[in-house]
């Protein structure tokens, strides 16, 4: 087990450690000397919400969600699909042990919440319930908020909260994460009274997220392999190229050209450019969409505007669209634009965007994002855009994402009105 999730050891000593983490909350708090350190897990923690002015005297947290909000976001969320694997793994242990199970959305609000009734019942005076927003932003460190910004599990233990009235509780969360993309989803949490503690919780959540995980993948095969029975007969219609895929854009079989995993999630009014076969308009299949290639096909451009706010991507086809980019996304265009065909794999973006390879899993869950949108313009193995697309950055010179830009492999850039880069 990881002693650096873990909150404590076998053998220790609950209360009187729970006594020692009370004295060093009070005295980093209040400027003294603490009489031991945090774990460097609860230090990282406590310097972020203290640097978003959380008060460790928090009274009551902001209102939850209204119920309708609370069902809109459970029937988005693909936890809801993994609900049966999560209960048979956690909700009767945690009758058992007086504690609660809950299950997040990415955002840390609380869409089911099940479990010991007294626990929930001591819950609900913390506002600890469906439709809370438990992220530490809102509340302070705990180990679902703090999951979240971690992107790692955690156990959080008494007076390691950094909101007081939290310090009766115990609390094991783990990430749950989009097995095809590596996606955040939410996060499964087991919460009780601080004395019940114990370490084995981590690899239980653990275990119990990895089923959940393993559950999702296997879903989403079967769906695949259902679209790819419906799409045998579709295709043998087709002439040139084509190829059938599932709302996200997961390809599940193709025809007259090179088998591709992913293409941009389709959209009934959105042409679509499909590397091997040009622009595309999407039809509706039952389970998914047909893609074809069109009887003339178009050069496509791909403008990254870095002087608009926010920045964005103009793509020109058969038609023209606009897609507003984060400030990361618009990094990560701007860095595969610059390495031309060659590209980048998830390493060196690590290290161009955060000066280290460690975020390896954080840049595939960001491509992913990216390629749900672009598709075709982009690339993967390593990744790169589309070397048939001509790319133009525009708005270099100046640019206020470039100024306040942390990523290293931006420092530097030569600024240019336009930059035309080699397509």
């Amino acid at each position: 087990m990881d002693e650096a999730v873990c909150a404590i050891r076998p053998g220790m000593d609950v209360a009187r450690y729970a006594h020692l983490l009370a004295r060093v909350h009070d005295a980093l708090l209040s400027g003294d000397r603490p009489p031991a350190h945090p774990r460097r897990l609860v230090a990282r923690s406590w310097q972020r919400v203290r640097a978003q002015g959380v008060d460790p005297d928090l009274g009551d947290p902001p209102d939850p969600l209204g119920p309708a909000e609370v069902e809109r976001r459970r029937a988005r969320s693909p936890l809801g699909r993994v609900l049966p694997e999560l209960r048979a793994a956690l909700t009767s242990v945690a009758e058992d042990a007086r504690h609660i199970m809950v299950v997040t959305d990415a955002d840390g609000v609380l869409l089911w919440r099940e479990g010991a009734t007294s626990v929930r019942l001591r819950a609900d005076h913390l506002r600890f319930a469906e439709g809370a927003n438990w992220s530490e932003g809102v509340v302070g460190s705990n180990a679902i908020g703090t999951a979240l910004a971690e992107g790692a599990p955690v156990q959080m233990f008494a007076a390691e909260h950094f909101v007081r009235s939290h310090h009766v509780w115990t609390c094991t969360a783990c990430p749950v994460h989009d097995p095809r993309t590596g996606e955040l989803l939410g996060v499964v949490d087991v919460s009780g009274p601080a004395e019940t503690v114990h370490p084995t919780t981590v690899a239980l959540v653990g275990t119990a997220v990895k089923l959940a995980e393993a559950s999702l993948w296997r879903q989403h095969e079967s769906r695949l392999e259902a679209l790819r029975t419906m799409a045998a007969p579709l295709l043998a219609g087709v002439r040139g190229a084509g190829l059938v895929v599932d709302d996200h854009g997961w390809v599940a079989a193709v025809t007259g050209m090179p088998s591709v995993e992913r293409i941009a999630a389709p959209r009934p009014d959105r042409p679509i450019s499909v590397h091997g076969i040009g622009v595309c308009v999407p039809e509706p299949v039952p389970g998914g969409w047909l893609l074809r290639a069109g009887t003339q096909p178009h050069r496509i451009r791909l403008t990254l505007d870095l002087a608009s706010r926010p920045p964005r991507a103009v793509v020109d086809g058969s038609t023209r669209w606009v897609h507003p980019l984060s400030t990361r996304h618009a990094e990560v265009l701007v860095l595969l634009a610059r390495a031309g065909v060659p590209g980048m794999d998830a390493a060196a973006l690590s290290a161009a965007l955060y000066g280290d390879r460690a975020h390896v899993i954080t840049v595939r869950a960001e491509m992913s994002r990216l390629r749900r949108t672009f598709g075709g313009l982009l690339l993967a193995r390593p990744y790169r855009l589309d070397p048939d697309t001509e790319v133009i950055v525009h708005g270099l010179a100046g640019s206020a994402l470039l100024e306040s830009s942390t990523a290293p492999g931006l420092r530097g850039v030569p600024g240019a009105v336009a930059e035309r880069l080699p397509s």
